[in-house]
């Protein structure tokens, strides 16, 4: 089944190509403050830099207050995607800052629709799609929807409106132009970032299994002294207390082996499965 490219007006949702909508290209620019601006993006590139696991949270943040938003966020397609189970809200902001990690099923979709066309799109939402939806949220009068692209993953970048009409411009289209390659290189950025914990764990894991491995030499010698005393029948009527210290090494000796049995194949397998970082090339949508 292919991506929708389009939805009927019934489902209350309205999506259109920006490129080919001349209304909005007609748009009058409104006023910025350069200084706020400046600020916005110095804090996301110190968030890139400080605290990356924040990047995709500061970019929405910034989205409300760069354009004026009344809501914005960040969407990508669920690795375990349904139909019904489908988009997955990682970031929001503003009035629909509640909806955060919220799923949406892929049809009807103004993400779909985005991601089908790979383009940004004007969109409004009314009341009828959120009575098909279910749930009960602000109406959207207004909003720009980008897509992005990390490898094999993709989803949207929006900001919203929520009462006013012809809310964005030109100039806020551009400057979503350039946050949504910032949602791109944050989900890449928190991608690698697993990545490289992954394969420090895995390394742990190595470690940790050669540590064992002169570990394990303690109860194993202990153990063998004691059956050897106890072959050579030198125990006598301390042979309950020889048994029970023979039980609790060998009781140790294979909760190690376990441990130790374990751990490579941990190792391997999460080596494996993973693809070497360098490999991989982003490309954006």
């Amino acid at each position: 089944m292919t991506s929708p490219t389009s939805a009927p007006a019934d489902l209350g949702l309205e999506v259109i190509d920006l490129h080919t909508d001349a209304e909005f290209l007609r748009r009058r620019i409104h006023a910025r403050d350069s200084g706020v601006q400046l600020e916005g993006m110095q804090r996301l590139a110190r968030a890139f830099v400080e605290r990356p696991e924040t990047i995709l949270q500061e970019l929405v943040d910034a989205a409300v207050s760069l354009c004026g938003a009344d809501s914005a966020g960040i969407s990508v397609e669920r690795p375990d995607k349904t139909e019904t189970d489908y988009y997955h809200w990682i970031a929001t902001a503003g009035e629909y800052a509640g909806f955060l990690n919220a799923v949406l099923p892929r049809y009807p979709s103004a993400c779909g629709i985005c991601l089908a066309r790979g383009r940004p799109q004007l969109f409004r939402v009314t009341p009828r799609f959120f009575e098909i939806m279910g749930i009960s949220a602000a109406t959207v009068t207004d909003g720009i929807l980008l897509p992005w692209q990390v490898d094999d993953r993709q989803g949207t970048v929006w900001i919203m409106a929520h009462g006013r009409e012809m809310a964005f411009d030109i100039e806020d289209l551009k400057l979503m132009q350039v946050l949504a390659e910032f949602a791109a290189m944050g989900v890449r950025q928190q991608r690698q970032q697993k990545l490289l914990v992954d394969r420090a764990s895995a390394a742990a894991a190595a470690a940790m299994a050669d540590d064992l491995a002169h570990k394990i030499n303690n109860p194993l010698q202990s153990l063998t002294n004691i059956l050897y005393l106890a072959a050579e029948g030198h125990n006598g009527d301390g042979a309950r207390a020889v048994g029970a210290a023979a039980l609790e090494d060998l009781q140790r000796l294979s909760a190690l082996v376990k441990r130790l049995l374990e751990l490579p194949v941990l190792a391997e397998a999460v080596i494996r499965q993973q693809p070497n970082p360098r490999e991989e090339q982003p490309s954006h949508g």
